[in-house]
């Protein structure tokens, strides 16, 4: 038997053996158990996370002997002929090259008949957001109404292409990108089954290159079993894929914390000379505050694959740090992150970022003297803004003195002043009332108050003439040479 890679051999056969997608599996198997079959199925997810995979392993479970049922030998011939892609009653299409009108028209002709020894006939389309426009609407009507005994299983990494119209006649499942613990574990299973010692770091250096495909990371092994034979360690896989080790990015984060401009530099320049990609090593020093960020929230949390005496100074340099801190310096390294994608001048643009990441660590924020100002004393925080040292508490507080009474200005020579200063200087001086009475609404008359308008004309009728006969209003009337009008 010709040679099978990694990702062939290792391929899940069942549902126990599909890793990461829970939440896919648990539904396709409740949906099996309480005879609740869809007859449209559309598979969302990144490259190497299963798609194709589950969709081979559903189309089991429904044409299998007896089924459809959870519980299938895979060592069955029909499942047999199903993983390998050669079953009759299961067409598996390639959307890239089968996307025009005509080809799915010919395909919707074979709908009608019966399949050949399954109880359904499966079509699946991978990679089916290749369909041209056409091809999708000719497929609309019947995959709206379909015959009781097809299926029809879409897979696809950019569901954005998809018409909603195809979306809204499928039930969706979305596959989430496999952890990074999960695919590590997985590959060392794969070690062991080959008889190759593989090191934790670097089965989780590779687990991290992977970025959440299986598919990928099993590629990976393969190519490190044929350059290293059966014993693999964390260089071998940092000097072939040009990974990043979690000792530089400690390194370069350590920096960080401490101060260190120096050594930043110093870790930056070392990357750069080997040839090792910077966006990479800027990701991963991301990847690691982020990682202490979470383990203030949550101790239990994992430590991102650095060792634990690794992880034990990282925490220590960051104990006394807020996590608006690292909010700010994740910011400051996104922002880095956007620039570098258009620029050659990468090691630039990080040096930059990770001296701005030093400053966010210094600078005073308002939450910072809010905090302060808490803390302090209130005489002191009044002795700070007004600029005079506080006055001991022991010592008597002098009585103030009684301020002078206000010094009225000599009085004018009246004889040389103009009509009207002459007029001013001569009004005789007005008693202000310093508590005089609330304004009120609708006060209670008096009991010598005039309630009617008769008696109010009578008693105003004296107020009236003295306003007329007041010095001072007659010796305006013969300055102004005006008149009183009533």
């Amino acid at each position: 038997m010709s040679y099978q890679v990694f990702a062939r051999k290792y391929r899940p056969r069942t549902f126990d053996d599909v890793l990461g997608q829970d939440h896919v599996v648990r539904t396709l198997r409740n949906a099996i158990e309480q005879d609740r079959l869809a007859h449209a199925y559309l598979f969302v997810g990144p490259r190497g996370t299963g798609k194709t995979s589950i969709s081979r392993i559903f189309s089991k479970a429904l044409n299998c002997p007896n089924g459809p049922s959870i519980d299938f030998d895979p060592d069955d011939p029909v499942c047999v002929e199903i993983a390998e892609g050669r079953a009759l009653d299961v067409l598996e299409i390639d959307g890239a090259s089968n996307n025009k009108v005509d080809e799915v028209r010919s395909l919707l002709e074979t709908v009608g008949f019966a399949p050949a020894s399954s109880r359904f006939r499966i079509i699946y389309i991978d990679e089916v957001h290749m369909l041209t426009t056409g091809a999708f609407n000719a497929l609309l009507k019947t995959l709206e109404e379909p015959p009781p005994h097809v299926k029809f299983i879409f897979a696809t990494t950019e569901p954005n292409k998809i018409l909603p119209t195809i979306i809204s006649r499928c039930q969706r499942f979305d596959l989430r990108p496999i952890p990074t613990d999960i695919i590590a574990g997985h590959l060392q299973h794969i070690a062991t089954e080959e008889g190759v010692k593989i090191d934790d770091s670097a089965a989780w250096a590779i687990a991290k290159g992977a970025d959440g495909g299986m598919r990928d990371a099993q590629s990976m092994l393969d190519q490190l079993v044929a350059f290293c034979g059966n014993e693999i360690t964390e260089h071998n896989v940092l000097d072939i894929f040009g990974f990043t080790s979690r000792e530089t990015v400690a390194a370069l984060l350590l920096g960080i914390l401490q101060k260190d401009p120096r050594r930043i530099l110093s870790v930056i320049y070392e990357q750069f000379e080997k040839g090792k990609d910077l966006s990479q090593l800027l990701g991963e020093v991301v990847g690691a505050i982020r990682a202490l960020v979470v383990a203030k929230l949550d101790p239990s949390a994992g430590r991102e694959g650095f060792p634990e005496a690794l992880w034990t100074d990282l925490s220590n340099a960051s104990e006394s740090l807020k996590a608006d801190r690292f909010l700010a310096i994740i910011d400051t390294f996104s922002e880095a992150e956007a620039r570098m994608k258009w620029t050659s001048n990468k090691r630039l643009h990080l040096e930059i970022a990770s001296l701005k990441a030093i400053q966010n660590l210094q600078e005073i924020r308002l939450s910072d003297v809010i905090t302060t100002i808490g803390k302090a004393d209130p005489e002191e925080i009044n002795a700070a803004l007004s600029g005079n040292p506080p006055a001991p508490s022991a010592a008597p507080q002098p009585k103030p003195e009684p301020a002078p009474e206000p010094v009225r200005p000599p009085s004018p020579d009246t004889e040389n002043l103009d009509p009207i200063d002459k007029l001013i200087a001569s009004a005789p001086d007005v008693a202000i009332d310093p508590d005089p009475d609330p304004i009120r609404l609708n006060p209670d008359p008096k009991p010598d108050q005039p309630n009617n308008k008769k008696n109010k004309k009578e008693a105003a009728a004296p107020e009236h003439d003295e306003f007329h006969n007041d010095p001072l209003i007659v010796e305006a009337l013969k300055v102004f040479k005006g008149r009183l009008i009533t």
